[in-house]
């Protein structure tokens, strides 16, 4: 495992740094805008842990001797970023360290991410690319491509002025040194730097929107009563400081109010009929200007009506359901003055009804298909009545359920792409190219197939020809059109009807790409893991013979078929291929030896 005392060391630091802030900034309060500069710069001091390990300058080349780059305590920093948004921004990053007349120096680009609040600490991640410029005294200046991946936390102290507490980045990039070290020395001819760099300093921001004037709305429940009954209402700011208790002064042209903080209730008992405000102040007594918002609501006070009539409602168990069975009906009525009230006279419009009072029920024997409308009606003692209706939804019986050898036939019909040699079928040779293993699978869907259309005499075998991307578009058309003229001549000769198989060429288009035949390699339950990693190793070659193939699709299910590769089949590395471009290439010339 490697170790970093310097850099651990350096993490304490600023870890100690980040908690001794955050318990500065939960006691004050830092004026900031909730908007976001439109650009920022960071300047300041960079600590650097190269992470590489290079031959030792004046070596032997053929036995070289590793130099573990030290740490580089001089540096400086500095970043700009445009912020697309309060959160998103495109940062340039640039770095330089030097010590022991060596140094490095980083000039990186990418996306950064901040988490803003108007307060406390902000903090941010990055991940940058670009350039890493490596000089080692004794050896050649190197240039590799480089990718940082960090984050940090900045405090504000004004809207334009933070402190980055500390940033710390993961520094990685691959560097060449081949003339100081042999090919047999590869961590050493071409060693990957593995570093980390801590930071600290200070961010000056400016653009963006002015800050927001502080606001308030206020709003009531229910904004039309009766005379007699309450009126809530609640005030909600926005704006202030978040931080800072507010002050909430409640008024109102009519009634009796009593505020408590974000709400208040207002009594109408002696308040006469007609239309009413109530207004609500808000105040930030910690702030000089800028702490004052008022808001007002409006509600309508009106008279007591000489009588309510009874309200009714009624339910419906199930509200959806087969011909044929039953429903639990449920009235409730009351009376919004207290008086009694009684429910009678249910009808419907499909089905029969029985029953009497609260609840009753409906029998949907011999009710069509559709909805079924059940009513009622309440009456108090005074003679004031209401009405109210619910719907019921008749469905109509279920189908039949569907023959279980059908079903048995559809799950066991196993439907595997067939998959061809280079080049073949050729044209000379038009019944060419289908080799054992795949004529033992059309064998089996054939005899799968002809017993379906028992069942299923409408049903269709389709298949889709493929091509791998050599080859013009005209050639690789001629071609998949070949191969599934060749598939379906097979399963003709295996008893399928030809009336039953179509068949379309596709050419190279809809290729299976990397992923894709990665996918279906790593679910191949017939690789193990070791055989998988093998195939992966040469993806190009199986991503090509992965798309000579040709697909089934069964037309009444939509079932397509399952493209894994045979790669445990005796004739496997016949269709696999790719090996013939390889016996073209003409040998490498031998390297020359080494002094």
């Amino acid at each position: 495992m490697l170790q970093f005392p310097a850099l651990s060391k350096g993490l304490t630091i600023v870890g100690l740094t980040a908690i001794l802030a955050m318990l500065l900034i939960s006691n004050s309060a830092l004026a900031q805008s909730d908007s976001t500069p439109t650009w920022d710069v960071f300047v300041g001091y960079q600590w650097l842990h190269p992470g590489g390990t290079v031959p030792t300058p004046g070596g032997d080349p053929l036995n070289p001797t590793p130099f573990k780059i030290p740490d580089m305590s001089r540096g400086l920093g500095g970043a700009i970023t445009y912020n697309f948004d309060s959160h998103w921004g495109a940062e340039f990053d640039i770095g330089h360290n030097w010590g022991n007349s060596n140094y490095e120096s980083t000039y990186s680009a990418g996306p950064r991410f901040m988490w803003r609040t108007p307060n406390d600490a902000n903090l941010f991640l990055h991940g940058l690319l670009g350039l890493n410029r490596v000089n080692v005294n004794g050896l050649n200046t190197s240039n590799g491509i480089g990718a940082l991946l960090g984050g940090g936390m900045d405090l504000p102290f004004t809207k334009r002025i933070a402190w980055r507490v500390f940033q710390a980045d993961y520094v990685w990039s691959p560097h060449n040194y081949a003339d100081f070290a042999a090919a047999q020395f590869p961590d050493l001819r071409r060693p990957s730097f593995e570093g980390a760099r801590l930071r600290t300093g200070i961010v000056f921001s400016w653009g963006g929107a002015p800050s927001a004037a502080p606001a308030a709305t206020c709003s009531v429940q229910p904004n039309e009563v009766m005379v007699g009954e309450p009126v809530a209402a609640t005030a909600s700011a926005s704006n202030f400081n978040p931080k800072h208790d507010l002050a909430y002064d409640w008024s109102s042209s009519g009634g009796r109010i009593t505020g408590n903080k974000t709400t208040a209730q207002i009594d109408t008992t002696n308040a006469a009929p007609g239309n009413y405000t109530v207004t609500c102040r808000v105040t930030d007594p910690k702030e000089k200007k800028n702490n004052v918002a008022t808001a007002s609501a409006n509600f309508i006070v009106k008279p007591l009506p000489p009588k309510n009539p009874p309200t009714l409602s009624i339910s419906a168990s199930p509200s959806s359901l087969p011909a044929g069975e039953t429903v639990a009906l449920t009235a409730n009525c009351s009376s919004p003055d207290g008086v009694s009230v009684n429910v009678s006279n249910w009808s419907t419009t499909g089905g029969t009804i029985s029953g009497s009072g609260n609840s009753a029920t409906l029998a949907t024997t011999g009710a069509s298909p559709g909805s079924v409308t059940v009513s009622a009606s309440c009456t108090d003692n005074r003679g004031l009545t209401s009405q109210a209706s619910t719907q019921v939804m008749v469905e109509n019986p279920p189908p039949p359920p569907p023959n279980p050898e059908v079903v048995r036939l559809e799950a066991r019909l196993a439907l595997h792409s067939v998959y061809f040699p280079t080049n073949q079928p050729t044209v000379s040779n038009p019944k060419g190219g289908l080799l054992p293993s795949q004529q033992k699978t059309l064998v089996s869907l054939a005899s799968d197939f002809k017993e379906y259309l028992q069942s299923k005499p409408d049903a269709h075998l389709i298949l889709g020809g493929h091509a791998d991307h050599r080859g013009s578009a005209e050639l690789n058309q001629a071609l998949s059109e070949r191969r599934v003229d060749r598939v379906k001549a097979f399963l003709v000769e295996q008893g399928v009807p030809e009336g039953n198989i179509e068949t379309k060429g596709y050419g190279k288009e809809d290729n299976l790409t990397d992923e894709q035949v990665k996918a279906e390699v790593e679910s191949n339950p017939d690789l193990t893991p070791s055989e998988r990693q093998r195939v992966l190793k040469n993806m190009v070659i199986i991503r090509m013979a992965s798309n000579r193939r040709v697909d089934v699709t069964l037309s009444t299910t939509g079932q397509t078929s399952v493209r894994q590769f045979p790669f445990n089949t005796t004739d496997a590395l016949t269709l696999i291929g790719g090996r013939e471009g390889a016996a073209k290439k003409k040998p490498a010339k031998p390297a020359p030896k080494q002094p």
